[in-house]
């Protein structure tokens, strides 16, 4: 049933559909007066800071860590926050507070400047940061739609439990795609993910130790695998696997899952591959290296509509709950737990 073990570190290999998965956790401390670090910066690399010196990174944040302003064409973005604050805005006049259990996609499609920036909000106590960033492929028909981007409410997303023989629970939290009779909340309407037949799905599985549990089978031409990133040892079948390994599972055979003595957490990344040629060259994801270069020459024209904000690097105020507000002009608010 397992086809190979991928050791993860910080950017974990993917199939396709998925471009890759980035796993940011960072211990970040209490926030300063701007919404950085209380904390010295000498010696970082500030701008390009991915060395987790103190358990923490800026990444190219110079005040706030995170990511200022930058573009992107061709796919989509998944960031699903697991603890923290994640402060959206991008160029088309949308923006968002979204974390501690959020997911916001992002279709990117003919073009869309954004910035994902990481504001401290607590000034008396550290703040902790949890993070997945998936990059899910567009088809061609697709990579040139209008950018579009939705916020999965954490308080909305499914769930399902399983208690197995002896009460011990497994979750699993469906970002995307079906489990049983449990759907996940609508994608954006030109993903890979929005046609059922594509068999996207993106769980989060969390076992308590001793909890056994079987992921059912799907199709069988769809890529599948599961990243074994919290926890300490897993039966899968009739192999134990380690934590931080991607285990790449046979999509059409069901397998049984029996946790170690641990509480462990698992991300499934599965769908039918696009089965397109990909060129990437930073932010842009095409088919040709012509349509590469033509993404490069229309940022330079249009920056994909300019940006908006006063600052590369916008955070929302201290204050400010988490919300959504959509380019049409639109708002959602939900309270910071």
């Amino acid at each position: 049933m397992i086809k190979r073990l991928i050791p993860l570190d910080f950017q974990w290999p993917t199939l396709d559909p998925f471009l890759f998965c980035v796993h940011h956790d960072d211990a970040y401390p209490a926030g300063n007066e701007e919404m950085g670090p209380d904390a010295s910066l000498h010696g970082r690399m500030i701008g390009q800071d991915f060395e987790p010196r103190e358990g923490w990174r800026m990444y190219h944040g110079d005040k706030v860590p995170g990511f200022p302003v930058h573009p992107h064409r061709g796919f989509e973005t998944v960031t699903i926050v697991q603890k923290g604050i994640v402060d959206h805005a991008d160029s088309m006049g949308a923006a968002g507070r979204y974390g501690q259990g959020d997911t916001q996609w992002m279709t990117a499609g003919a073009g869309v400047q954004h910035s994902e920036m990481f504001p401290l909000l607590r000034q008396d106590r550290d703040n902790p940061l949890e993070l997945f960033q998936i990059w899910l492929n567009l088809p061609a028909a697709n990579k040139m739609v209008a950018p579009h981007f939705a916020m999965l409410w954490g308080d909305k997303i499914p769930r399902h439990q399983h208690h197995d023989e002896a009460g011990r629970v497994t979750e699993i939290e469906i970002v995307a795609g079906k489990l049983d009779a449990v759907s996940a909340l609508a994608p954006p309407p030109d993903s890979w993910a929005a046609n059922p037949e594509n068999d996207v799905a993106i769980w989060i599985i969390s076992m308590e130790p001793g909890a056994c549990w079987s992921l059912p089978a799907t199709s069988a031409d769809a890529n599948r695998v599961l990243y074994f990133f919290e926890g300490a040892s897993l039966a899968v079948g009739s192999e134990t696997v380690s934590v931080k390994n991607g285990i790449e599972l046979d999509a059409a055979s069901s397998v049984d899952l029996e946790n170690g003595d641990e509480p462990t957490r698992l991300l499934l990344l599965q769908g039918r591959p696009i089965a397109e040629p990909v060129a990437q060259y930073g932010p842009f994801v095409m088919n040709t290296s012509d349509e590469i270069r033509q993404a490069f020459a229309d940022y330079r024209r249009t920056e994909f509509g300019g940006w908006p904000w006063p600052r590369a690097d916008f955070v929302h105020p201290r204050t400010k709950g988490r919300f959504a507000r959509y380019s049409d002009g639109t708002e959602e608010e939900r309270q910071n737990r």
